[in-house]
């Protein structure tokens, strides 16, 4: 059983999976590589000046896999069941478990759905600043919780949310990811 489940590879999915591995959780990452990026430049995301979709997935998958996420490439997820300890994640290979689900799936809000979470009135996927659904253990990030707001960075950021909030529950304690270089006053 893996302690983290993410489902989508993206912005979202790819930060969620980098914060709970990085931190010392198992952690599995699914992806098919559909996400938006590959149709996107960007020139919007903070600290980078321009940078091509396709490089920025690349960048990514490499920082994912630099920090042990176990990435699944070209596994398509087919279904997410609340099971008695966590989850039970079914895939076009194999089953899965896991206790913590983070689906990132972009707009595509059917496994959300399947998994019984609530929808706002806006048909979007319910979540609290935590990106925590009405679901216990299980978060939704990025498009599928926002009607518009479909940005690289604000995914990445949802993506952090999730992540630090597993880490705050696994830890417990209120969970800070701060980097800072041996030579720091």
């Amino acid at each position: 059983m893996s302690t983290v489940a993410v489902v989508g590879g993206g912005p979202a999915g790819s930060s969620a999976a980098l914060f709970t591995a990085k931190n010392g959780l198992d952690t599995v990452l699914f992806d098919t590589d559909e996400t938006w990026m590959h149709k996107a430049h960007l020139f919007n995301y903070l600290g980078l000046e321009s940078i091509d979709g396709d490089a920025f997935m690349e960048t990514a998958h490499d920082q994912v896999d630099e920090f042990g996420v176990d990435r699944h490439q070209g596994e398509a997820v087919t279904g997410v069941e609340a099971s008695g300890d966590g989850f039970s994640i079914a895939t076009d290979a194999d089953e899965y478990t896991a206790e913590y689900v983070v689906l990132a799936t972009g707009a595509n809000r059917g496994l959300a759905e399947e998994l019984g979470c609530a929808f706002t009135d806006d048909d979007v996927v319910e979540v609290d600043v935590t990106m925590e659904t009405s679901v216990a253990d299980a978060y939704a990030t990025g498009a599928m919780v926002r009607a518009e707001e479909w940005q690289a960075v604000i995914s990445a950021g949802d993506g952090a949310a999730a992540a630090l909030n597993v880490l705050t529950k696994e830890k417990g304690e209120h969970f800070h990811d701060f980097d800072t270089p041996a030579d720091a006053e």
